[in-house]
C-alpha cells in the first residue's frame, strides 16, 4: 500500500513552524511573479526611460541614460556631435577627420582613439556604441540588424543645406540627452551668420564675384547645393546655378566657357597624399579649349580649404566665411581650425 509522506508527522513544534512561514512566502512570490505577467509587456520599458527619441523615418528610441559611447556613421554627423558632447563620450569618427586638408577638427579628435570609414554591422558592434547615428544618405540596409542585435540606433537626415544641419542638430542633440545644447549651438550658428552677412552687404551688387567650383565630386555644387547656399550667405554668385545646372548634373565644359567665371575654385584633396590633384586639376586649366576663359587668362583661381567648403555641419558658417575670404579678401579671413561648439 501506498502511503503519502508529510514531512509535519514526524517535526517538532520549532519545525512546523519554519515549514509553513516556508509555505506562505513560496506562496507570495508565486502571486507575484503571476501579477508580474499579466501586465503590460513594456510597462518596464517605459517607465525606465528617461527619454525618447524619434528618428525621420518614424521609430521611437528610448535612453534609460544619456548615451556615453556615441557612433554616428558620417563626418557630418561625428562634427555636429563633436559640438555636443565631450569627446570621451565618442566611441569613434570618421577616419577624414585626422585629415588636415579636410578637417577643420583635427586637433579635437586626438582624444578619440578609435576611426571608422564604412564598417559593417559587426564591426559597429565592437565598439559597444549605447548610441549609433545614421544618415539617410548612408547604408540603412544595417539599421534592422542593429536594432535587432540591442543597440539604439536614430536614423537623421543626411543634410544638404542650413535648414537640414539646424534639424539635425536637433535630433542629435535630443538623442545625446542634451538639447539645452542643440538650441545654443543653433544661436551660435545664427549669431556667426548674422557677423558674416555685416560685412557682406557693404559689398556693392555691381563688385559681386562669379565663381565656379571644380570639385572632385563629379557635379557637385549646383542649384540647390549646400555650396550654393553658402555662395548666397556670401555675396558670392555661383556660376553653375546662375546657368541653371542643378546639384549633381554634370557642367560639361562648354558650359563653363559660357559661365566664364571671375574665379575658380580648384579642388585641393589628395587622399592623405595617395591621389594626384594635380593631374585632375590639369585637365582643365591646360584644356586648350578653356583658354579664352576670363579666370584662366587672368590666373585666377582660389584654393578653399575642404574642411569648410564641404561642410554640412554647424561649421557650415566657416565655409561661406571661406568663400567670402577667397573671393573678397582679408575681411573674411579665419584660421582652420574654427569649430563651433555649445560645450563648455
Amino acid at each position: 500500500m501506498f502511503l503519502w509522506y508529510n514531512p509535519l508527522m514526524t517535526a517538532g513544534k520549532e519545525e512546523k513552524m519554519l515549514f509553513k512561514k516556508g509555505i506562505v512566502l513560496l506562496f507570495l512570490c508565486a502571486l507575484s511573479v503571476l501579477f508580474a505577467s499579466c501586465g503590460p509587456s513594456n510597462t518596464a520599458e517605459h517607465q525606465t526611460a528617461a527619454y525618447t527619441v524619434t528618428g525621420i523615418e518614424g521609430t521611437a528610441v528610448d535612453f534609460p541614460a544619456p548615451p556615453k559611447r556615441i557612433v554616428t556613421l558620417s563626418m557630418s554627423t561625428d562634427e555636429v556631435m563633436l559640438g555636443l558632447v565631450e569627446p570621451e563620450r565618442i566611441a569613434a569618427v570618421n577616419t577624414l577627420l585626422d585629415d588636415p586638408v579636410s578637417s577643420n577638427v583635427t586637433g579635437l579628435v586626438k582624444e578619440i582613439p578609435q576611426r571608422i570609414g564604412n564598417p559593417t554591422v559587426e564591426e559597429i558592434m565592437a565598439l559597444h556604441p549605447d548610441l549609433v547615428v545614421v544618415p539617410d544618405w548612408g547604408d540603412l540596409t544595417m539599421v534592422p540588424s542593429l536594432r535587432e542585435a540591442g543597440l539604439r540606433v536614430v536614423v537623421c537626415k543626411g543634410a544638404r543645406n542650413l535648414a537640414e544641419i539646424r534639424d539635425t542638430i536637433d535630433l542629435l542633440a535630443a538623442a545625446a540627452g542634451v538639447p539645452e545644447r542643440g538650441a545654443k549651438l543653433r544661436a551660435m550658428m545664427d549669431a556667426k551668420l548674422a557677423e558674416i552677412q555685416e560685412k557682406v552687404a557693404k559689398i556693392p551688387q555691381a563688385e559681386r564675384k562669379t565663381v565656379v567650383l571644380i570639385s572632385l565630386m563629379g557635379g557637385y555644387g549646383g542649384l540647390g547645393s549646400s555650396f550654393d547656399e553658402a555662395c548666397r550667405y556670401a555675396g558670392v554668385i555661383n556660376g553653375r546655378a546662375e546657368l541653371g545646372i542643378r546639384d549633381f548634373q554634370v557642367m560639361t565644359k562648354e558650359q563653363l566657357v559660357q559661365i566664364d567665371p571671375d574665379i575658380l575654385f580648384l579642388p585641393t584633396y589628395n587622399d592623405h597624399g595617395n591621389y594626384d590633384v594635380a593631374v585632375f586639376r590639369r585637365e582643365y586649366l591646360d584644356d586648350p579649349s578653356l583658354q579664352t576663359m576670363k579666370a584662366i587668362r587672368m590666373k585666377s583661381f582660389a584654393e578653399p580649404f575642404e574642411g569648410y567648403l564641404y561642410n554640412c555641419s554647424q561649421d557650415f558658417v566657416f565655409g561661406v566665411q571661406e568663400i567670402a575670404y577667397r573671393v573678397y579678401g582679408d575681411a573674411f579671413k579665419q584660421s582652420e581650425d574654427e569649430h563651433l561648439s555649445a560645450v563648455e
